[in-house]
């Protein structure tokens, strides 16, 4: 019984862990330790618009972000909750924003990437403060996210197919700028590195807080967020998921794919990430191609980790400019 048992909850948690972000009730939520403070005009400012992907088919959202004069200001604070580190970012913008000498011929393209269970506003702040610095920037649900379709997500088996056939989209309405670059955070930043392995158009990879194990980070998070749950069950939803998903085991870890395809990023880890904490980012660095780079920011989290600009924006803008 017990062995049935196991069998049948690991099927449960794989398929759990298979279904789109956005197919989950409210409820399910967990609470995050970050908060996000801006206006909702910041997003819908920017008309949404739609790409056919797939197989498996589904719709990718997306926004474009021109660059622009949009005055972002960024303030922030943090405090312990029960021993839990909480931050609040709050962003003031103006937009439309003013023209600046990008508006014309930015300086090239970027898309972001956002996390698991997370949308296109996570990633809003940095196409501003790109923006102002010249660059396109391409803010997209990714699939089984925000207003993007399909049923369940893959890990990369399809996201980075989904994301080139949106490239060709943006070719041709005139709306990709060479050089091309993908910056990601968490489960972005990982489909980030992924994409590099087998676009060649994408030319720059930023990746904050990437996993190096899937398991790993599954396993982490249950401990931050759901330390109620037999890790067991988890375990065993993990093993039974290549299955769910059709794929060999191995292909869910970002270090698979850059062992078989190593590329050039700058990688990005919080020194108090418990999901991603800086030994697995580390990992993944001893796999990178020459002229990689790993930057530690001292007090960020997993969560938090995005968010701050004081300490990345210097090095993300320094990466792109060189065009690695």
């Amino acid at each position: 019984m017990l062995a049935v048992g196991a069998t049948g909850c690991g099927s449960m948690t794989a398929h759990l862990l298979a279904r789109a972000p956005n197919r989950y009730p409210d409820w399910f939520d967990a609470e995050a330790p970050v908060t996000l403070a801006f206006s909702p005009k910041l997003l819908t400012n920017f008309t949404a618009q739609a790409v056919a992907v797939g197989p498996p088919a589904a719709q990718l959202s997306y926004r474009v972000v021109e660059p622009a004069d949009y005055a972002l200001k960024i303030t922030s604070t943090n405090w312990l909750d029960h021993g839990r580190k909480e931050f609040q970012f709050d962003f003031r913008a103006t937009v439309p924003g003013r023209s600046n000498a990008w508006t014309a011929a930015p300086r090239g393209t970027v898309i972001l990437l956002h996390g698991y269970g997370l949308a296109q506003f996570s990633m809003m702040p940095w196409a501003l403060r790109l923006g102002e610095a010249g660059w396109r920037c391409v803010l997209v649900d990714l699939r089984g996210h925000g207003r993007s379709t399909g049923k369940q997500i893959y890990y990369g088996k399809y996201e980075t197919r989904d994301l080139s056939q949106l490239l060709d989209a943006l070719s041709r309405d005139g709306q990709l700028q060479a050089p091309v670059a993908a910056l990601g955070e968490s489960y972005g930043a990982a489909l980030a590195l992924r994409w590099k392995a087998v676009d060649p158009r994408i030319q720059s990879a930023v990746a904050l807080a990437p996993y190096a194990s899937l398991s790993n980070a599954v396993l982490n998070i249950r401990h931050d967020y759901a330390p109620w749950m037999p890790a067991w069950i988890v375990r065993s939803g993990l093993i039974r998921l290549p299955q769910v998903l059709d794929l060999p085991p191995a292909e869910l870890d970002t270090t698979t794919v850059l062992r078989r395809q190593p590329v050039r990023a700058l990688l990005v880890a919080g020194a108090d990430d418990q999901i991603a904490p800086v030994p697995e980012v580390e990992k993944l660095q001893t796999l990178m191609l020459p002229g990689s780079r790993l930057q530690v920011v001292p007090k960020a989290t997993h969560e938090s980790l995005t968010y701050f600009f004081p300490d990345l924006l210097g090095p993300v803008l320094t990466w792109l400019d060189r065009g690695n």
